[in-house]
């Protein structure tokens, strides 16, 4: 059950090093507060991608005694091991990657559908058995993303915009309250880029999901996200307002590595999307 009041996310001594002694993670500190949307910001090897892998158990922390990580009140893993109800866990949390992770050989009903695995039986989930009631659900959600023409497509046929949109709509019909998107429109043209962001925008007001968006675009942090945290090589940089981030600062954070990031403002004035319905 989720502790009244909790926090969304906290992560505590947040270390993690891989195998081959590379050092991804350097004591991170931070919480997350319900409903808020933060962006995590930092070039490349920054551990924007391992942190957020770690805050759905795809990654464990190392195992010192203070490292740990809550989502919603309720241990998600603690000195380098997944709780043990961490599938169920997962229902609350969902991830969306660069890469869509879709199965494009499938339609993408059936792609959207496989959020449902956390909390069917095993075998339904193996087997791809799902419910009228679950696929009408699972319809509903791709006709507010403007995808209801394509539910019975390959997703292989899908741009890629149109294919991030699926991802989303995977999280929702999956009933996610906290949505990590690791770097979610880096492979996107600007137009799927303003739709994707404003998808997620909406997604935040209208329904309450939290999220937590890695970024390496600055000007999509300051439209999109109220608060922003940088890494810097492992380690915490900075963790307040996006407005913060004027080039003078930007250049005080990273120095020279601030050429990694886009530092432009996207385009302004962007057309409003349909209104979503709850998943």
């Amino acid at each position: 059950m989720t502790t009244p009041n909790a926090f969304a996310v906290r992560i505590r001594a947040a270390d993690k090093t891989f195998a081959n002694g590379r050092r991804a993670l350097r004591s991170v500190d931070f919480d997350v507060r319900p409903g808020e949307r933060v962006a995590l910001l930092g070039a490349s090897g920054s551990g924007k991608s391992t942190l957020l892998r770690t805050l759905c158990g795809l990654e464990t922390l190392d195992a010192s005694a203070d490292s740990g990580i809550e989502v919603f009140g309720r241990p998600l893993q603690h000195r380098g091991r997944l709780a043990s109800d961490i599938r169920a866990q997962r229902r609350a949390i969902g991830i969306i990657f660069q890469q869509f992770n879709l199965v494009g050989r499938l339609p993408v009903l059936t792609n959207v559908l496989t959020g449902l695995a956390p909390e069917l039986p095993l075998w339904r989930a193996v087997l791809g058995r799902f419910s009228a009631a679950e696929q009408a659900r699972a319809l509903d959600v791709l006709q507010a993303m403007g995808l209801g023409e394509q539910a019975f497509q390959r997703a292989s046929t899908l741009s890629g915009g149109q294919q991030q949109r699926a991802a989303v709509a995977r999280a929702l019909v999956q009933g996610a309250r906290l949505l990590l998107a690791d770097e979610p429109v880096a492979s996107l043209d600007p137009e799927s880029t303003r739709r994707v962001m404003e998808l997620l925008l909406q997604l935040n007001r209208e329904q309450g999901m939290t999220l937590l968006v890695s970024l390496h675009h600055v000007g999509l942090a300051r439209r999109y996200c109220e608060r922003v945290v940088a890494l810097r090589e492992g380690s915490l940089v900075f963790d307040g307002p996006a407005t913060q981030l004027t080039p003078a600062f930007l250049r005080e954070l990273y120095g020279t590595a601030v050429e990694e990031l886009e530092t432009d403002d996207p385009p302004s004035d962007p057309m409003p999307l349909p209104t979503l319905a709850a998943a």
